[in-house]
């Protein structure tokens, strides 16, 4: 029985994806909802399982194609085996198999696509290590070693001095631009056009929330099933009480209306090996210091496997965005619209302060706020740093509202 294999249904925001991995070949053995190709969107990559055990007979849509919503992208026999492809397998990859002699107790296990890469490189099998299930080596394997093939010295007499790059060489890689790059240029490309964007700047002094840190960080660990303390859960209360005050900062702006937002939707911004990405921590004004940074870790890790739902990162009414954690000392952070504002956290720095006349060394933070000033006014810019600056200096006033 053939199953249709289609890419996910994308929600209104995404119109299309691209066909990023197909993590099986042709005549490969599938197990249910083991995982078959992934679609990379302009926000997230979304995974197509498979429905049943069976054997993937054909690939419609290759790496690199341009997908639709529920568009066909391969089909799966569930009738067959890996061991007897059906007739409708790609023929080279299926002649390899019926030709192919069993392996013998000890020897490699290969798979189709991944013994003719073998067979034409003349490679050793034997030499390469699988990473598919029961150590089966796959086409990406394979791949892998005649890459490594290709880098080694053409001689294995070359002198040891001799370099594998002619002196004044100058070497290029050109690799595409992935969709979420490219929509993320988009972006900030729009909101520069768009926005009467400024910047306004204040500093925090990181004593008081460090020295709390320090004094509860064991407690709360304990207490919290393994949440660390950031500093990242005081910015987003310290964020959420600011709006409250200056909602005009949670606003956006939609054709000729104004739309004021009666909740605090806090997006994080993440750094990911694919871009930046920004989950959102919903309702962040009725979640705790601990829900805040077990949530954002969620997410974080979310981000660096490439797991993060379009859900997650849909919506928004602020940004945060810490560049502190890479050594970034001053920024002027881009607004992601349609919102109106975005904070930009920095390096935690000594320097000395004037403080009731004496010279002090004290951590600061600068802390910059870009907004956009078609709704957003410097007063109320000024105001919503100077409310973050208060609360972070003293985080007593969270807890009294005051």
């Amino acid at each position: 029985m053939a199953i249709e294999i289609k890419a996910p249904a994308f929600p209104e925001s995404v119109a299309d994806g691209t066909v990023a991995t197909w993590h099986k070949q042709v005549g490969e053995a599938v197990k249910r909802d083991e995982l078959i190709v992934d679609i990379e969107t302009d926000k997230v990559v979304l995974e197509v399982l498979a429905e049943a055990d069976g054997v993937l007979t054909e690939i419609v849509a290759a790496e690199g194609e341009t997908v639709l919503s529920s568009q066909l992208l391969g089909r799966l026999d569930t009738s067959a085996t890996a061991t007897a492809a059906p007739a409708a397998a790609a023929p080279a990859e299926t002649a390899a198999s019926e030709e192919a002699p069993a392996p013998a107790a000890g020897e490699p296990i290969l798979s189709p696509a991944a013994r003719k890469i073998v067979e034409e490189n003349a490679l050793n099998a034997a030499s390469i290590q699988g990473t598919g299930k029961d150590g089966r080596i796959t086409k990406e394997d394979a791949l892998a070693a005649v890459a490594n093939k290709s880098a080694a010295p053409a001689a294995a007499t070359a002198p040891a001095v001799e370099p594998l790059v002619a002196e004044g060489d100058r070497i290029e890689k050109r690799v595409p631009m992935t969709r979420l790059r490219k929509r993320v240029a988009e972006r900030l490309v729009e909101a520069q056009s768009s926005m009467a964007m400024l910047t306004t700047f204040n500093e925090v002094n990181m004593k008081p929330i460090m020295e709390l840190r320090s004094k509860y960080k064991d407690l709360f660990e304990k207490t919290h099933n393994g949440v660390r303390l950031g500093f990242m859960s005081f910015f987003v209360k310290a964020a959420v009480e600011a709006l409250k005050r200056q909602p005009g900062v949670n606003a956006s702006i939609d054709g000729d209306d104004i739309v004021y937002h009666g909740y605090q939707d806090i997006g994080v911004a993440v750094s990911s090996e694919r871009g930046l990405v920004v989950p959102v921590l919903r309702n962040a004004e009725f979640m705790s210091l601990a829900e805040v940074e077990g949530t954002i870790r969620e997410l974080g890790m979310k981000a660096q496997e490439g797991k993060l739902t379009i859900e997650e990162m849909t919506g928004g009414t602020f940004t945060i965005s810490n560049g502190g954690v890479f050594g970034s000392l001053l920024s002027t952070p881009i607004v992601n619209p349609p919102q109106t504002a975005i904070l930009g956290m920095h390096k935690i720095q000594e320097r000395p302060m004037a403080v009731n006349g004496q010279v002090e060394i004290l951590p600061m933070m600068y802390l910059a706020l870009s907004y956009d000033h078609r709704l957003i006014d410097g007063k109320e810019a000024v105001t919503f740093l100077v409310t973050m600056k208060d609360l972070l200096e003293d985080p007593a006033r969270m807890l009294l509202d005051i």
